[in-house]
């Protein structure tokens, strides 16, 4: 049969944003509506005609509220399929109108968890019962219902009931579609806040994580690859795609991984930092007086692989560091920072050549991460883990060679091993005057990444220190980065080859601290 007439409007809704100009607009078309408590009230003081559902069940609204429409007259009106005979006497036969329309949304449980101080029981009064289940009713029965979740959905069926006296299938899968899932978030909303109390542990048994379509992208790695940026229902704190995009192009795949990365280096740093990325791993970062200082050093670890690179600051960027930015000979895709002042804005999108196109990311004041999970797909499952954004106990750390580092080498030391935490297993770092100036990532051997690490550094390793991720299982790499000139040396230690590494060190009087925690980063 053809889409049935919409004659009846079941209207009950937390959310009333738009709800009386989508109600007048149905009392327009001929629509009849029938309402409940809040609802009702809020739509007669507007002028419209409502009809009471507690009138018409013939039971009235009771607990507070929590029982009022879970009643037989209104699920049948709802569930009943237009094209059975059987299912049209039974309305007959028992006095039941059916409802072509119904206009739900639910009890904002997450807003109220979200809030300070909430106790259990005032959690509890917000979970919805009647809401879900009349949603799921006209989902259900999408070949005859329409199902409206969404102010933003008033306009356009507003616009087919006014036109066409119905709304179209295609309109009804598509209402039901957005329904089943929002009633799905919602559980797994109240899942997620009773899971909290299951267990002291971190790993919950079951664990839901819902995700929402923010936008699709031009591809994903590659050109062949489609793909999709997804936002995680319930994750709170300053990232990327929270972020307002100030200026610039489609940001793609690529880029935001890099502006992930980028935004996780310079977060812990009290003094101004920046950070340079290039395929996920840090090629420059360093810290300074200024922001401006701390992006020219940044930016000189390693000119070469900058060009072209995603910038990342932990102060909002002034006219100083866009001027900087501007010199001619670099090029930057894109930069996320807290904010950017005006005379920055303007610098960077009229002065460069590339100003139409970089990607300007402002994410507010940086906050602390402490407690993340970190997610990684594998086939057929998730790997979770805490993420690596704890600081470091100093005080564990052990120097164990017979040279002491002074508070100068030590605050070099401590910049490096905050460094290398971001590079890509085996991770090296050389650094110098709180600067990275040669990386080796990805290598499947440590020695390969010494390596690397400094010859990137080149003439910059003298008077340099070098970190690693993990322990150096012999002492090659060691002489290697003494014939350098690197001056001192942090790494986990808890090799069996501890001892040859220490020895190799005090023969070179190099400085070496154990920290007791590697920072492996596949």
């Amino acid at each position: 049969m053809s889409s049935p007439p919409i004659k009846r409007a079941l209207i009950s809704v937390s959310d009333k944003l738009g709800l009386v100009d989508f109600a007048q607009g149905l009392e327009v078309a001929g629509v009849e509506i029938y309402s409940t408590g809040g609802t009702r009230r809020h739509l007669e003081q507007s002028g419209i005609e409502v009809l009471d559902v507690a009138e018409y069940t013939g039971f009235p609204e009771m607990m507070d509220g929590r029982v009022k429409t879970l009643h037989p007259r209104i699920f049948a009106g709802i569930l009943c399929r237009h094209d059975r005979e059987d299912d049209m006497a039974s309305l007959e036969k028992h006095d039941i109108l059916s409802f072509e329309l119904v206009v739900v949304n639910l009890y904002p449980f997450e807003a109220t968890i979200a809030k300070p101080g909430v106790t259990r029981d005032q959690a509890i009064e917000q979970i919805d019962i009647g809401g879900p289940s009349l949603v799921r009713a006209a989902a259900k029965n999408a070949k005859f219902t329409s199902i409206v979740t969404n102010p933003e959905q008033y306009s356009s069926v507003l616009e087919e009931v006014t036109q066409d006296g119905c709304t179209s299938q295609a309109t009804r899968d598509k209402l039901s579609a957005t329904a089943f899932a929002m009633t799905a978030e919602y559980d797994q909303a109240i899942s997620r806040y009773f899971a909290e109390s299951e267990t002291d542990s971190i790993f919950k048994k079951n664990k839901t994580v819902s995700m929402q379509l923010k936008n699709e992208l031009r591809y994903g790695e590659n050109p062949h690859q489609q793909a999709a940026i997804y936002s995680i229902v319930g994750s709170s704190g300053v990232n990327v795609i929270n972020a307002q995009q100030l200026n610039g192009k489609e940001l793609s795949y690529n880029n935001l991984l890099d502006l992930d990365a980028a935004l996780h280096i310079v977060r812990p740093f009290t003094e101004p930092a920046c950070s340079v990325i290039k395929h996920n791993n840090p090629c420059g970062a360093a810290t300074g007086e200024s922001l401006a200082e701390a992006t020219r050093k940044a930016m000189a670890g390693d000119p070469l692989s900058a060009f072209g690179s995603i910038l990342s600051m932990n102060r909002v960027v002034d006219e100083q560091t866009a001027e900087l930015l501007s010199e001619p000979g670099l090029f930057v895709e894109a930069i996320v920072a807290p904010d950017f002042s005006a005379a920055a804005i303007d610098i960077l999108t009229t002065k460069p050549k590339w100003r139409n196109n970089v990607r300007l990311m402002q994410v507010g004041n940086l906050d602390d991460q402490q407690g993340e999970l970190s997610f990684r797909h594998i086939n057929g499952g998730m790997l979770v883990q805490e993420a690596d954004v704890l600081a470091d106990d100093y005080s564990s750390w052990e120097v164990v060679t017979e040279v002491q580092p002074d508070e100068v080498l030590l605050d070099e030391l401590k910049f490096a091993w905050q460094m290398v935490r971001h590079i890509k297993s085996n991770a090296i770092a050389v650094c110098r005057e709180q600067s990275l100036v040669g990386a080796g990532a990805g290598q499947m051997s440590r020695v390969d990444s010494v390596e690397i690490a400094i010859r990137k550094a080149g003439e910059r390793t003298q008077g340099a220190v070098l970190s690693s991720d993990a322990f150096f299982p012999f002492p090659d790499s060691i002489h290697a980065a003494a014939e350098a000139g690197i001056t001192a040396i942090i790494q986990p230690g808890g090799s069996r080859g501890d001892e040859s590494v220490t020895a190799a060190c005090n023969e070179h009087g190099i400085p070496m601290i154990f920290t007791g925690r590697r920072h492996f980063k596949h």
